[in-house]
């Protein structure tokens, strides 16, 4: 697989700033190196649990119970020859339905029409303890080592045989596992519960909103998973001695913490371990703590170098993360638009889930106020996915102005839908296509067009403001890069 980085930033900073921010782009693509054999379609060392709420809530209405069993057996039929598999019933306690007894079965036609005929048995009764679930998901997991993790897991109810405590522990011993993508069914399932476990265990927090559209779901979930051919990605951070690292966040495809996954490889180096990589890309948002007081000004000083590694091995980079200390207002509030596209979807989510908390506490003037402002902010930053999210919730009249209306018994799915999908964002739109090679920032004066019309200090080899290379105007004279 070929891995490769990029860094987007606007690296002038005023004199007084001490925040840089940037984006990172990583890319996977099952190209397969020299020597490699070409990807068969499915990694063969995965790992996979079908974890089933069938606590006594399920049974109410039964139209989610009878969805499950059929989503659970369309996921079942996807399993490709070989892979390992096991489906669990989840009550308040965890029960092994499929195989008896571990380990885990090998997907062939026998153990999948097995497999689905157990699950054609299963019924509602019993309470919820979703750590349990996750704790023998690991165990079975863990059987096979080398392999790739992934547990998919359904809930249509609050983790109410539990403590939060339990559950925190359980997540702690499954973390680096497996991947879990937890899914909700009906209204009673908790959104932050499922958005924490996606957290900690690296997947997605996602829902339904009615019964008959959770085999297509289980669906495109088993595919995503299936694709998957490297275990791990790290992304490694080495900082010069005057910056540390204040966060990596993913901001794309869904916004998730990676506060979990930080590792201290040493004082000046941290590496954030990501999980289960297929033919994607993942962007994220860093940000550079920075002592001013050795920084010179007016220069380009590298204060990060950023490196991808699979493996164990090195596989893509450095990138590098410069700053530019300068007294030019123009070129230092200047924001990278890539930054400024995922900082905008982060705020609209944050605005988006304090409405919704804001409702079920029965404060519709403030989750009126919070989505007004989601509202504006969307469609200030043509962010039509959030826009479309919103309309849920609200009735958009105005939406450059903010003005809404709340819809009237807004019933729980609604409320649990839009947080759990305020995580999810779209891709910033300027990277160039696959095969494309990215242009260049133009000289100054280039081709008869112009510039910023930024006056030039002596010996500059760039623009400060646009990023142009400063040259002879139709020359190829030498001029500096700019590092982006």
């Amino acid at each position: 697989m070929d891995i490769a980085v990029e860094i987007s930033q606007n690296r002038f900073l005023a004199v007084t700033e001490r925040q840089l921010h940037a984006a990172l782009k990583i890319t996977a693509r099952a190209r397969p190196r020299a020597g490699e054999p070409a990807a068969s379609g499915h990694p063969p060392g995965l790992a996979e649990v079908i974890v089933i709420d069938c606590s006594g809530s399920m049974g109410n209405p039964p139209t989610k119970m009878a969805a499950a069993r059929r989503a659970t057996a369309a996921a079942i039929e996807a399993l490709p020859d070989g892979v390992g598999f096991a489906i669990v019933e989840g009550t308040h306690e965890a029960r092994l339905v499929y195989p008896s007894t571990p380990p885990l079965a090998s997907a062939t036609a026998k153990t999948r029409k097995e497999a689905t005929d157990a699950v054609a048995g299963l019924a509602a009764a019993g309470g919820t303890a979703i750590g349990s679930w996750l704790g023998r998901a690991s165990t079975l997991v863990a059987a096979r080592p080398s392999a790739i993790g992934h547990v998919l897991l359904l809930t249509d109810g609050r983790n109410e045989h539990e403590s939060p405590e339990e559950l925190e522990s359980v997540l702690a011993t499954c973390k680096g596992r497996f991947v879990c993508d937890a899914r909700g069914i009906g209204d009673g399932w908790e959104p932050r519960e499922l958005m924490r476990i996606a957290e900690v265990l690296q997947g997605t927090a996602d829902a339904v909103r009615r019964p008959a559209e959770l085999t297509a779901d289980f669906l495109d979930t088993m595919r995503a998973a299936m694709a998957k051919t490297v275990p791990e990605v790290r992304i490694r951070v080495s900082t010069m001695p005057w910056a540390r690292v204040a966060f990596v966040k993913q901001v794309h495809p869904t916004i998730t913490e990676l506060v979990e996954h930080r590792v201290e490889v040493d004082e000046r180096t941290v590496e954030f371990l990501t999980r289960s990589w297929g033919d994607e890309s993942r962007d994220y948002h860093m940000c550079l703590e920075l002592d001013p007081t050795d920084l010179p000004l007016f220069e380009d000083v590298r204060v990060a170098r950023i490196d991808v590694l699979a493996a164990g091995e090195l596989r893509a980079g450095p990138a590098t993360a410069l700053v530019h200390r300068t007294d030019d207002p123009v070129a230092h509030t200047r924001v990278d638009p890539e930054v400024a596209h995922y900082t905008g979807q982060e705020e609209v989510s944050r605005v988006l889930v304090a409405g919704c908390d804001a409702h079920k506490a029965g404060d519709l003037i403030a989750a009126h106020a919070h989505w007004a402002n989601a509202v504006q902010m969307a469609t200030k930053a043509n962010n039509v996915a959030a826009l479309e999210r919103l309309a849920y919730l609200v009735e958009i009249i105005d939406a450059g102005e903010g003005q809404v209306r709340l819809r009237e018994d807004l019933p729980d799915i609604a409320l649990n839908l839009g947080q759990v999908h305020s995580t999810h964002t779209t891709a910033f739109p300027g990277h160039p296509q696959d095969g494309e090679v990215p242009a260049k920032p133009p000289r100054a004066g280039e081709g008869g067009g112009s510039h910023c019309g930024r006056v030039y200090r002596p010996g500059d080899s760039h623009c400060e403001v646009c990023g142009a290379e400063l040259g002879s105007a139709g020359s190829d004279g030498p001029a500096g890069g700019d590092g982006e």
